[in-house]
């Protein structure tokens, strides 16, 4: 076993899930005052709820084990596996520990979820978001991390390979689709979701542009700067070695998302005039995303260029919910979905060795194509069904006066700012 690609693994591990207090922050300082113990409760909660489902089930639906060169299909169960029973133990001659690859895929199923809920800010109830929380991991994500992520350690000690969308792929058109750390599993999964939701949930009393503004810009961009810290662990912990591979993806965190960063600050002044905090904290977010599937594929100069790409686009990507109409309230869809999708696709361009630029064939953009639409569909379609069932059931949204209001002291009896004591 190796003690520094285990210790490499494990400290990833802790900062990505780091990534869920530090979106609290970002998502927390975008709503109103008087919701933003319900925002970032949201994100508390997903840490508790999935902490609990991934060690129950969630790693035996995402990891069954798989025969190495054979491909698993879709919704395979190891029911060997459930409360993690048979990767208590390290087998001989294996990388690093069993365990510390689930801990690190834990926290993938924390954030991933907790990303969901920006989309129904300042009118949810908490009880019915844990609901589609729980049920929503179980038959979307914790699946779809299967279809992309299946690499980890077999019984044996050796690599248990199977997804469908990269290994299935492979042997069908003779490359699988690159997502090295979760561009559809994690963000167009997501964001997929989110446009689900808020449709199900509608718009926010008073929904129109201008209407909304973030209430505590810091918190936004202490949440910024704490998400880009965790996601080297994200991106560069993929690799599950401490290796040039690693070095790379590390690399292309820092480029990407700077230069998408400085894409969006150029889009806000050319079209509103001011460059704002929030912008640059959305920028760099958006540069994350889209790096996320890429980081080990790409030069650092093309990490660069889809930063750039990435950051413009979604800077004018978040306006599409005045114009259709739907209330995504902190721009999940506009950040994680285009993001992820413009990160997957580019890989279909600029991959190194199998990218149109160097190969002078489609076949990579096709097969990205593929993993990204397939997961959208699936997530998208799921996502409404569950929110759906849970809103005509227990109802998912709270009162129209209670939004007016503001829900934090309606579901959570505590205020986010308590500026006098007034107990005597």
């Amino acid at each position: 076993m190796d003690q520094g690609n285990t210790a490499f693994i494990l400290i990833a591990a802790a900062l990505v899930l780091l990534m869920t207090p530090g979106l609290a922050f970002f998502y927390g300082g975008l709503v109103k005052a008087k919701s933003v113990i319900s925002m970032m409760m949201m994100s508390f909660g997903a840490m508790g709820l999935m902490g609990v489902l991934w060690v129950l089930y969630g790693y035996s639906i995402a990891f069954p084990s798989t025969a190495e060169g054979t491909t698993q299909v879709p919704w395979t169960i190891d029911f060997t596996n459930f409360g993690l029973a048979s990767v208590l133990e390290t087998p001989e001659g294996a990388a690093y520990p069993p365990l510390a690859f689930v801990a690190f895929q834990a926290t993938f199923a924390i954030i991933t979820v907790a990303l969901v809920s920006g989309a129904i800010a300042d009118r949810a109830k908490f009880g019915a978001w844990m609901v589609f929380a729980a049920i929503w991991a179980t038959v979307v994500y914790f699946p779809v991390a299967s279809w992309v992520f299946n690499f980890g350690l077999a019984d044996d000690g050796s690599f248990s390979y199977g997804g469908w969308i990269t290994h299935g792929m492979q042997d069908v058109f003779g490359v699988g689709a690159i997502d090295f750390a979760g561009g559809t599993a994690v963000h167009i999964n997501a964001g997929a979701a989110a446009l689900a939701l808020a449709l199900v949930l509608g718009k926010r009393v008073g929904f129109q542009k201008g209407a909304h503004v973030p209430h505590n810009p810091p918190f936004v961009l202490l949440g910024a700067g704490l998400l880009w810290f965790g996601w080297f662990g994200f991106n560069a912990g993929s690799e599950l070695a401490a290796d040039n591979t690693a070095a790379l993806a590390f690399v292309n965190t820092i480029a990407a998302p700077a230069a998408a960063l400085l894409a969006w600050l150029i889009v806000e002044k050319i079209k509103d005039g001011k460059p704002t905090s929030v912008g640059a904290a959305s920028g760099a977010v958006a540069g994350l995303v889209a790096i996320t599937p890429a980081c080990a594929s790409l030069t650092p100069v093309w990490a660069i260029v889809l930063g750039l790409v990435a950051g413009a686009v979604c800077a004018l990507a978040i306006e599409l919910k005045f114009k259709l109409g739907f209330d995504d309230s902190l721009d999940v869809v506009g950040i994680h979905l285009v993001g992820g999708l413009i990160g997957t696709l580019y890989l279909g361009i600029f991959a190194n060795g199998t990218g149109l630029i160097y190969s002078g064939s489609l076949t990579q953009l096709l097969v990205q194509a593929i993993a990204a639409f397939a997961v959208m569909i699936y997530s998208f379609v799921l996502a409404f069904i569950i929110g759906f069932a849970v809103d005509k059931t227990i109802g998912f949204r709270v009162k129209n006066e209670d939004e007016i209001a503001g829900i934090d002291t309606v579901v959570h009896g505590e205020e986010g700012y308590v500026l006098s004591d007034t107990r005597g």
